[in-house]
């Protein structure tokens, strides 16, 4: 079995595989990230790991993981089951490597477009020969919130709700309009520009925002919550014990 860890902006999410099948999954905050994992992974027989970070994982956190088991701890020179041809590899977050490798398993020789609707929503294309090309990273719901909060004088900070009409008759419903159907409208034109420029006739749409988006896109799209897990894992299965 092989254990993945993907460590966020905001949380830390932890998955336990048999070969290719979920088994178990759990998430926990950075400061719990010790004690989480000792109990999570008890039940289980471990054979490897793999941590992706685009979080703070301090070394003795990281430690905690590898002194039980062998470890990948992913970045740019690990190998990936896709060509990357991102002109500054090093600096490709290891979240859209994981996205990408799940892709290139899941649908080989298809053009695609991954959306992960998270802190950042982030767009990465493959193409069907299975070269990565890149794509764009673009401000998240809570983020975009929370800079209208704190970026004006007189704003206030909303929780996320999609409108029911794209018309807001007041302050917060106009916030809310803005922020969100700014990023349906957003999401859907960035598909339609992908479909047409390179043919991509596959997105998938992740992320912890995903559900919400999902219900008001325009386009295709199919939603998958699991899917950088996945990727993680798919790259992981192909190191060497």
């Amino acid at each position: 079995m092989q254990l993945i860890i993907d460590v966020g902006n905001t949380r830390i999410k932890m998955a336990v595989f048999d070969a290719d099948q979920m088994v178990a999954k759990m998430t926990t905050s950075l400061t719990q990230f010790v004690e989480s994992l000792g109990g999570f992974i008890g039940d289980y027989p471990i054979k490897k790991a793999i941590i992706s970070s685009v979080g703070r994982l301090s070394k003795e956190q990281s430690r905690s993981v590898q002194l039980r088991f062998p470890t990948v701890l992913l970045s740019h020179t690990t190998p990936l089951p896709f060509v990357n041809n991102y002109a500054t590899p090093e600096t490709l977050g290891v979240d859209r490597m994981a996205l990408v490798a799940a892709f290139a398993k899941a649908y080989p020789e298809k053009n695609g477009l991954i959306i992960d609707a998270g802190t950042c929503i982030t767009y990465d294309f493959i193409n069907a020969k299975g070269h990565y090309k890149g794509g764009a990273i673009s401000p998240g719901i809570h983020l975009r919130y929370q800079a209208l909060h704190n970026l004006t004088a007189n704003l206030p900070l909303l929780e996320v709700q999609m409108p029911e009409t794209i018309v807001g008759d007041r302050t917060e419903t106009a916030i809310h309009s803005g922020v969100m159907m700014g990023i349906v409208k957003e999401i859907d034109g960035i598909i339609d520009q992908y479909q047409s420029d390179f043919n991509v006739d596959t997105v998938i749409l992740t992320g912890g925002d995903a559900e919400i988006l999902s219900k008001r896109l325009k386009n295709s799209i199919f939603a998958h919550s699991n899917f950088l897990m996945e990727g993680l894992n798919y790259i992981l299965r192909r190191t060497n014990d």
